[in-house]
């Protein structure tokens, strides 16, 4: 059985430096955690491509919440996949849906044109959607490389049945990745239809930050904010997916 493939959704610089040393195949870049994630700098990608020699596919989302776009989010969209693949990204990481719940086809057309043939993940959109077998079949058709899902559900504890499923409807035509609170202990159970590929996890883990001030009085956000951490990677997690992978 061929190897399968682990990667790491990264936030920041040090989480990234950090799935590159302690052994992940891929990297996720993306920005804004608490939304789940919107497309990241360029600065920021082209700085990684300098210093780490795995591949680094970018997160394409222009905002967060639905996966409903405008046209002129489409062009945004558009013009950071051209942006971004310039830089050096080596895949790209989108997904759109229609305001009722089905695949944009025509818009992620569009957007798998202009990655030309740099490989694109339809993300966890997937599991917004309305139906997941018509989603799934939509995706295949259009031609992306592999799926990010949880199977519909808020984490992959939840959805590790339809994960079970997808990869039996999807065989070999499409790589169905795992990920969403993925665990470990998910890996075995999900091996022994012989069809898993890729498994996707963040091994996070919250490190004490340097800053020794806090303004007490200050928020930027509705969002409390927390000084005192910021969110690596820990080799232990990365560890016990490496030796179930």
């Amino acid at each position: 059985m061929s190897k399968i493939l682990l990667e790491a959704p990264v936030f920041n610089l040090q989480a990234a430096m950090e799935a590159a040393q302690f052994g992940i195949d891929r990297l996720e870049l993306c920005a804004n955690f608490p939304e789940g994630g919107e497309t990241p700098s360029a600065g920021m990608l082209r700085f990684l491509k300098s210093e780490v020699d795995i591949p680094v596919f970018v997160m394409i989302r222009p905002r967060g919440g639905d996966f409903v776009y405008s046209q002129k989010e489409l062009m945004v969209m558009k013009h950071d996949i051209q942006l971004l693949g310039e830089l050096g990204a080596d895949g790209f990481v989108f997904g759109i849906l229609d305001d009722r719940g089905k695949v944009d086809e025509s818009a992620c057309e569009w957007l798998l044109r202009a990655a030309g043939d740099k490989p694109c993940t339809f993300h966890r959109a997937f599991d917004a959607s309305a139906d997941l077998e018509d989603s799934l079949e939509r995706i295949v058709h259009l031609g992306f490389q592999r799926i990010l899902t949880s199977g519909g559900r808020n984490s992959l504890s939840e959805g590790l049945s339809v994960i079970e499923s997808l990869l039996e409807k999807a065989k070999d035509r499409i790589i169905i990745m795992p990920g969403g609170g993925t665990k470990a202990e998910h890996v075995p159970i999900l091996k022994k239809s012989g069809l898993l590929k890729e498994v996707h996890a963040s091994c996070k883990i919250a490190k004490p930050s340097p800053n020794q001030f806090v303004n007490s009085g200050l928020s930027f956000s509705s969002m409390p904010l927390d000084f005192s951490k910021h969110f690596g990677v820990d080799p232990a997690l990365v560890n016990e997916f490496k030796a179930v992978l």
